[in-house]
């Protein structure tokens, strides 16, 4: 959890530059990329994350050592937001490369926006996220920490690599297990979409199906969860024979799992607890 100044800082820096960066338009492609590269660098070095944050040391210092890093390469957006984020106060010496994560996802979201893919990549990542529930091992596998990054990402590709799925959605799924950060995999992706949603103005409903739902249960599922969470709803519609029969809903971390193939799994455990 970050402290009260960390989260002011990354609140106001982020507010700040917001308009800055969603008027990169297609360049905040470049922007997110280098962010996510600069938070796997700091991730890694925490004698650069108390350069960059120890409050007794002058800004023009820490704005030298950033000029050192990544200064003539990187885009002048990405600069200028780093410039930002050093001149300010942090609780921890690793909250600032969370900040910088939360940048490089908004420029993934400000790209999506400039291409008109936002709720493309919204819905794929809640599809993504669906698919690996029922995938245990593989989820498993994603978020191993003692398995090299490059290994992780191999698989990843394995599964999306020649997939139709737009290009922001593949960077962020690579980045949720490129760099892990301390989290599950399925747990990062969850966080996506949730800020997909919120930066889209609405929640994420997931409804996993056996056959596709018609027209009339979404209007019914759209009113229903709308009044529920007290804001516009998206319901996405996923089919997975599996199932069987029933629904799987899912908003935010709340699963409701009234599936058929749920209930004979809950009677398996039952009769073989029994026994």
């Amino acid at each position: 959890m970050r402290g009260e100044a960390s989260r002011i800082a990354d609140r106001v820096s982020r507010d700040s530059l917001a308009p800055k960066l969603r008027e990169t338009g297609e360049d905040a492609w470049r922007i997110g990329n280098e962010l996510f590269s600069i938070t796997n660098v700091l991730d890694h070095n925490v004698q650069l994350e108390r350069a960059l944050t120890d409050p007794s040391r002058p800004v023009a210092d820490k704005v030298a050592v950033l000029n050192t890093l990544i200064g003539g390469q990187a885009h002048p957006m990405t600069m200028e937001i780093m410039t930002d984020l050093v001149g300010r106060r942090w609780s921890r010496v690793s909250d600032i490369a969370n900040a910088v994560e939360d940048f490089g996802v908004d420029g993934m979201m400000y790209y999506a926006d400039a291409t008109g893919a936002t709720l493309q990549v919204s819905i794929e990542l809640a599809e993504l996220h669906s698919a690996l529930l029922g995938m245990p091992v593989l989820r498993s596998e994603l978020s191993d920490d003692s398995a090299p990054a490059e290994a992780r990402t191999k698989l990843l590709n394995s599964l999306i690599g020649s997939s139709d799925l737009n290009k922001v959605t593949k960077r962020l799924a690579e980045h949720a297990t490129c760099n892990l950060r301390n989290r599950r995999y399925l747990q990062t992706i969850q966080w996506l979409i949730n800020k997909f949603s919120r930066h889209m103005g609405e929640s994420m409903v997931t409804v996993t199906t056996a056959t596709p739902l018609k027209l009339e249960q979404i209007k019914k599922l759209t009113a229903i969860y709308t009044k529920k969470v007290g804001r516009p709803v998206h319901i996405n519609s996923v089919v997975d024979p599996s199932v069987i029969g029933g629904m799987r809903i899912q908003v935010g971390d709340e699963v409701t799992d009234n599936t058929v193939v749920a209930q004979l799994q809950h009677l398996n455990r039952t009769v073989q607890a029994s026994a």
